[in-house]
Protein backbone atom coordinates (compact mmCIF):
# COMPACT_ATOMS: atom_id res chain seq x y z
CA UNK A 1 0.00 0.00 0.00
CA UNK A 2 1.03 3.67 -0.93
CA UNK A 3 0.74 6.26 2.00
CA UNK A 4 -2.27 7.62 0.02
CA UNK A 5 -3.80 4.15 -0.27
CA UNK A 6 -2.94 3.73 3.80
CA UNK A 7 -4.58 7.41 4.16
CA UNK A 8 -8.10 6.07 2.57
CA UNK A 9 -7.78 2.69 4.38
CA UNK A 10 -7.56 4.71 7.82
CA UNK A 11 -10.38 7.28 6.55
CA UNK A 12 -13.05 4.84 5.26
CA UNK A 13 -11.97 1.51 6.09
CA UNK A 14 -14.51 -0.57 8.25
CA UNK A 15 -12.59 -1.90 11.22
CA UNK A 16 -10.56 -1.68 13.87
CA UNK A 17 -6.88 -0.36 15.22
CA UNK A 18 -5.26 -3.60 16.94
CA UNK A 19 -2.81 -2.23 19.60
CA UNK A 20 0.21 -4.32 20.28
CA UNK A 21 2.10 -1.67 21.92
CA UNK A 22 2.95 -2.88 25.29
CA UNK A 23 6.01 -1.72 26.59
CA UNK A 24 8.90 -1.78 29.48
CA UNK A 25 7.40 -1.77 32.81
CA UNK A 26 4.13 -3.52 31.03
CA UNK A 27 5.60 -6.30 29.51
CA UNK A 28 5.54 -8.77 32.00
CA UNK A 29 1.98 -7.81 32.76
CA UNK A 30 1.03 -8.66 29.36
CA UNK A 31 2.99 -11.75 29.27
CA UNK A 32 1.64 -12.73 32.78
CA UNK A 33 -2.00 -12.40 30.83
CA UNK A 34 -0.77 -14.75 28.11
CA UNK A 35 0.04 -17.43 30.31
CA UNK A 36 3.77 -16.64 30.89
CA UNK A 37 4.83 -16.09 34.33
CA UNK A 38 7.91 -13.89 35.81
CA UNK A 39 11.01 -16.94 36.02
CA UNK A 40 10.26 -17.37 32.36
CA UNK A 41 13.38 -15.11 31.54
CA UNK A 42 16.23 -14.25 32.42
CA UNK A 43 17.03 -11.12 31.06
CA UNK A 44 15.19 -8.16 29.21
CA UNK A 45 15.97 -9.50 26.16
CA UNK A 46 14.61 -12.99 26.68
CA UNK A 47 11.64 -10.72 28.37
CA UNK A 48 10.76 -8.98 24.77
CA UNK A 49 11.93 -11.91 22.41
CA UNK A 50 8.92 -13.60 24.20
CA UNK A 51 6.46 -11.00 23.70
CA UNK A 52 7.35 -10.76 20.04
CA UNK A 53 6.82 -14.65 19.98
CA UNK A 54 3.27 -13.43 20.62
CA UNK A 55 2.81 -10.51 18.68
CA UNK A 56 4.24 -12.58 16.00
CA UNK A 57 1.51 -14.96 16.20
CA UNK A 58 -1.35 -12.79 16.18
CA UNK A 59 -0.18 -11.24 13.15
CA UNK A 60 0.59 -14.80 11.48
CA UNK A 61 -2.85 -15.53 12.34
CA UNK A 62 -5.24 -16.27 9.52
CA UNK A 63 -8.06 -14.62 11.31
CA UNK A 64 -6.27 -11.66 11.71
CA UNK A 65 -6.30 -9.89 8.62
CA UNK A 66 -7.35 -6.12 6.64
CA UNK A 67 -10.01 -7.41 6.16
CA UNK A 68 -11.18 -6.17 9.81
CA UNK A 69 -8.35 -5.18 11.63
CA UNK A 70 -7.49 -2.01 9.38
CA UNK A 71 -4.60 -0.83 11.64
CA UNK A 72 -2.20 -2.53 14.16
CA UNK A 73 0.02 -0.25 16.47
CA UNK A 74 3.44 -1.52 17.36
CA UNK A 75 6.21 -1.30 20.16
CA UNK A 76 9.98 0.09 18.18
CA UNK A 77 11.43 -3.85 19.49
CA UNK A 78 8.31 -5.55 17.29
CA UNK A 79 8.73 -2.93 14.38
CA UNK A 80 12.16 -3.86 13.98
CA UNK A 81 11.66 -7.85 14.66
CA UNK A 82 10.35 -10.08 11.66
CA UNK A 83 7.12 -11.86 11.29
CA UNK A 84 7.85 -14.89 8.94
CA UNK A 85 11.25 -13.62 8.01
CA UNK A 86 10.21 -10.43 7.17
CA UNK A 87 10.19 -6.81 8.93
CA UNK A 88 6.90 -6.66 10.67
CA UNK A 89 5.42 -3.27 8.96
CA UNK A 90 5.86 -5.13 5.57
CA UNK A 91 3.75 -8.66 7.64
CA UNK A 92 1.22 -6.05 7.96
CA UNK A 93 1.02 -4.45 4.92
CA UNK A 94 0.64 -8.36 3.01
CA UNK A 95 -1.89 -8.79 4.81
CA UNK A 96 -3.62 -5.03 4.63
CA UNK A 97 -2.86 -3.47 7.69
CA UNK A 98 -1.66 -0.26 8.22
CA UNK A 99 1.61 0.12 10.31
CA UNK A 100 1.93 2.21 13.18
CA UNK A 101 4.81 2.94 15.97
CA UNK A 102 4.20 4.29 19.55
CA UNK A 103 6.98 6.73 20.18
CA UNK A 104 6.50 8.28 24.06
CA UNK A 105 8.69 6.72 26.26
CA UNK A 106 6.73 7.08 29.12
CA UNK A 107 5.19 9.48 32.01
CA UNK A 108 5.95 12.43 33.73
CA UNK A 109 4.58 12.92 37.21
CA UNK A 110 1.37 14.21 37.62
CA UNK A 111 0.67 17.92 37.63
CA UNK A 112 -2.14 19.71 38.08
CA UNK A 113 -4.47 16.45 37.74
CA UNK A 114 -2.81 15.31 34.36
CA UNK A 115 0.87 13.18 33.00
CA UNK A 116 2.48 14.87 30.24
CA UNK A 117 4.71 12.80 28.38
CA UNK A 118 8.55 12.29 28.94
CA UNK A 119 10.97 14.26 26.30
CA UNK A 120 12.20 12.00 23.23
CA UNK A 121 14.98 13.66 22.00
CA UNK A 122 15.62 11.04 19.68
CA UNK A 123 12.47 11.18 17.98
CA UNK A 124 13.29 12.83 14.63
CA UNK A 125 15.45 9.44 14.30
CA UNK A 126 13.03 6.71 15.30
CA UNK A 127 10.36 8.71 12.35
CA UNK A 128 12.89 8.59 9.83
CA UNK A 129 14.00 4.63 10.54
CA UNK A 130 9.71 3.88 10.95
CA UNK A 131 9.04 5.88 7.02
CA UNK A 132 11.50 3.88 5.70
CA UNK A 133 10.10 0.86 7.17
CA UNK A 134 6.85 1.46 5.85
CA UNK A 135 5.08 2.82 8.73
CA UNK A 136 2.45 4.76 8.38
CA UNK A 137 1.93 6.70 11.90
CA UNK A 138 2.20 7.02 15.19
CA UNK A 139 0.71 7.50 19.05
CA UNK A 140 1.43 8.97 21.50
CA UNK A 141 0.14 9.09 25.02
CA UNK A 142 -0.44 11.42 28.13
CA UNK A 143 -2.76 10.76 30.97
CA UNK A 144 -5.82 12.63 32.55
CA UNK A 145 -6.83 11.94 36.09
CA UNK A 146 -8.95 15.01 37.06
CA UNK A 147 -10.53 17.53 35.59
CA UNK A 148 -7.90 20.25 35.53
CA UNK A 149 -8.50 22.75 32.93
CA UNK A 150 -4.69 23.72 33.26
CA UNK A 151 -3.61 20.24 33.75
CA UNK A 152 -6.02 19.01 30.38
CA UNK A 153 -4.85 22.28 28.17
CA UNK A 154 -0.94 21.36 28.62
CA UNK A 155 -1.62 17.63 27.69
CA UNK A 156 -3.60 18.58 24.48
CA UNK A 157 -0.51 21.41 23.68
CA UNK A 158 2.27 18.91 24.21
CA UNK A 159 0.12 16.27 22.57
CA UNK A 160 -0.41 18.67 19.02
CA UNK A 161 3.30 20.05 19.23
CA UNK A 162 4.31 16.40 18.87
CA UNK A 163 1.80 15.63 16.41
CA UNK A 164 3.43 18.55 13.69
CA UNK A 165 6.38 16.82 14.55
CA UNK A 166 5.45 13.64 13.22
CA UNK A 167 3.64 15.28 10.11
CA UNK A 168 6.76 17.29 9.78
CA UNK A 169 8.19 13.48 8.58
CA UNK A 170 4.65 13.01 6.47
CA UNK A 171 3.42 10.54 8.88
CA UNK A 172 0.24 10.71 10.42
CA UNK A 173 0.23 11.41 14.10
CA UNK A 174 -2.34 9.67 16.33
CA UNK A 175 -2.99 12.10 19.24
CA UNK A 176 -3.91 10.05 23.01
CA UNK A 177 -4.72 12.23 25.74
CA UNK A 178 -6.27 9.04 27.35
CA UNK A 179 -8.85 9.93 29.98
CA UNK A 180 -8.24 7.67 33.30
CA UNK A 181 -11.84 5.92 33.58
CA UNK A 182 -11.10 5.34 37.42
CA UNK A 183 -11.34 9.66 37.53
CA UNK A 184 -13.91 10.71 39.61
CA UNK A 185 -14.31 13.70 37.40
CA UNK A 186 -14.20 11.73 34.23
CA UNK A 187 -17.53 13.19 32.64
CA UNK A 188 -16.00 16.85 33.29
CA UNK A 189 -12.52 15.31 31.93
CA UNK A 190 -13.93 14.48 28.35
CA UNK A 191 -16.06 17.39 28.15
CA UNK A 192 -12.59 19.86 29.15
CA UNK A 193 -10.71 17.84 26.71
CA UNK A 194 -12.86 17.88 23.67
CA UNK A 195 -12.99 21.72 24.00
CA UNK A 196 -9.23 21.76 24.01
CA UNK A 197 -8.49 18.95 21.42
CA UNK A 198 -11.26 21.52 19.03
CA UNK A 199 -8.93 24.73 19.64
CA UNK A 200 -5.95 23.03 18.48
CA UNK A 201 -7.57 21.43 15.72
CA UNK A 202 -8.73 25.00 14.53
CA UNK A 203 -5.38 26.14 15.17
CA UNK A 204 -3.39 23.14 13.01
CA UNK A 205 -2.21 24.90 9.27
CA UNK A 206 -4.78 24.01 6.66
CA UNK A 207 -4.26 20.40 4.82
CA UNK A 208 -3.04 19.02 7.99
CA UNK A 209 -4.95 16.15 9.30
CA UNK A 210 -4.57 14.05 12.47
CA UNK A 211 -5.99 10.92 14.74
CA UNK A 212 -7.31 11.07 18.01
CA UNK A 213 -7.23 7.85 20.39
CA UNK A 214 -9.39 8.50 23.51
CA UNK A 215 -11.14 7.00 26.43
CA UNK A 216 -15.03 5.96 25.69
CA UNK A 217 -16.80 8.55 26.96
CA UNK A 218 -19.38 9.23 29.74
CA UNK A 219 -21.88 10.24 27.73
CA UNK A 220 -22.06 9.26 24.30
CA UNK A 221 -21.86 11.40 21.72
CA UNK A 222 -19.47 13.90 23.81
CA UNK A 223 -16.97 13.22 20.85
CA UNK A 224 -19.30 14.07 18.10
CA UNK A 225 -17.74 17.18 17.45
CA UNK A 226 -14.40 15.49 16.71
CA UNK A 227 -15.43 12.94 14.45
CA UNK A 228 -17.27 15.78 12.55
CA UNK A 229 -14.06 17.78 12.05
CA UNK A 230 -12.57 18.23 8.73
CA UNK A 231 -8.72 17.86 10.59
CA UNK A 232 -9.60 15.12 12.13
CA UNK A 233 -8.90 11.61 9.82
CA UNK A 234 -10.28 9.35 12.49
CA UNK A 235 -11.23 8.93 15.98
CA UNK A 236 -10.43 5.70 17.54
CA UNK A 237 -10.99 4.42 20.97
CA UNK A 238 -9.13 2.34 23.86
CA UNK A 239 -10.55 0.23 26.22
CA UNK A 240 -8.78 2.07 28.72
CA UNK A 241 -9.48 -1.03 31.72
CA UNK A 242 -12.67 -2.07 30.19
CA UNK A 243 -13.29 -5.90 29.59
CA UNK A 244 -13.98 -6.26 26.33
CA UNK A 245 -18.34 -6.75 26.24
CA UNK A 246 -18.35 -3.74 28.10
CA UNK A 247 -15.92 -1.49 25.86
CA UNK A 248 -17.80 -3.20 23.21
CA UNK A 249 -21.13 -1.72 24.41
CA UNK A 250 -19.79 1.81 24.87
CA UNK A 251 -18.06 1.95 21.49
CA UNK A 252 -21.80 0.90 19.65
CA UNK A 253 -22.89 4.02 21.44
CA UNK A 254 -20.68 6.26 19.65
CA UNK A 255 -21.03 7.28 16.11
CA UNK A 256 -17.95 7.06 13.85
CA UNK A 257 -15.38 5.74 16.63
CA UNK A 258 -13.92 2.88 16.00
CA UNK A 259 -11.55 0.84 18.60
CA UNK A 260 -8.04 0.74 19.16
CA UNK A 261 -8.18 -1.84 22.00
CA UNK A 262 -5.17 -3.61 23.62
CA UNK A 263 -6.07 -6.09 26.46
CA UNK A 264 -9.61 -5.95 25.10
CA UNK A 265 -8.58 -7.61 22.21
CA UNK A 266 -5.73 -9.83 23.50
CA UNK A 267 -7.41 -10.83 27.38
CA UNK A 268 -8.61 -14.49 26.23
CA UNK A 269 -5.23 -15.71 24.38
CA UNK A 270 -3.10 -18.09 26.00
CA UNK A 271 0.21 -19.51 25.08
CA UNK A 272 -0.47 -22.68 26.11
CA UNK A 273 -3.30 -22.77 23.24
CA UNK A 274 -3.58 -25.31 20.23
CA UNK A 275 -2.97 -22.65 17.03
CA UNK A 276 -7.31 -23.92 16.72
CA UNK A 277 -7.70 -22.55 20.02
CA UNK A 278 -5.27 -19.57 19.15
CA UNK A 279 -7.02 -18.74 16.09
CA UNK A 280 -10.62 -19.47 17.36
CA UNK A 281 -10.30 -17.28 20.61
CA UNK A 282 -8.53 -14.47 18.52
CA UNK A 283 -11.38 -14.60 15.87
CA UNK A 284 -13.74 -14.33 18.58
CA UNK A 285 -12.31 -11.45 19.84
CA UNK A 286 -12.20 -9.52 16.55
CA UNK A 287 -15.24 -10.43 16.17
CA UNK A 288 -16.62 -8.70 18.78
CA UNK A 289 -14.23 -5.29 18.41
CA UNK A 290 -15.13 -5.70 15.00
CA UNK A 291 -19.44 -5.47 15.38
CA UNK A 292 -18.21 -2.74 18.04
CA UNK A 293 -16.69 -0.20 15.74
CA UNK A 294 -19.21 -1.10 12.87
CA UNK A 295 -22.45 -1.72 13.88
CA UNK A 296 -23.41 1.55 16.21
CA UNK A 297 -26.70 1.81 18.43
CA UNK A 298 -29.48 3.72 16.78
CA UNK A 299 -28.91 6.73 19.25
CA UNK A 300 -26.62 8.10 21.26
CA UNK A 301 -27.50 10.49 24.01
CA UNK A 302 -27.69 14.34 22.92
CA UNK A 303 -24.31 16.77 24.32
Amino acid sequence: MQYSDMTAKMADGDGFIAALDQSGGSTPKALAGYGIQEGAWSNEEEMFGLIHEMRARIISSPVFTGEKVIGAILFERTMDGLVDGVPTPQALLAKGIVPFIKIDKGLEDEVDGCQLMKPNPTLDGLLSRSKKLGVFGTKERSVINSANQAGIAAVVKQQFEIGLQVLSHEMMPIIEPEVNIKSDTRAECDTILRDEILKNLDALPEGKTVMLKLSLPVVPGTFDALVEHPKVLRVVALSGGFARPEACVELAKNKGIIASFSRALLSDLRSQMSDAEFNASLGEAIDAIYAGSTQKAQAAAAV
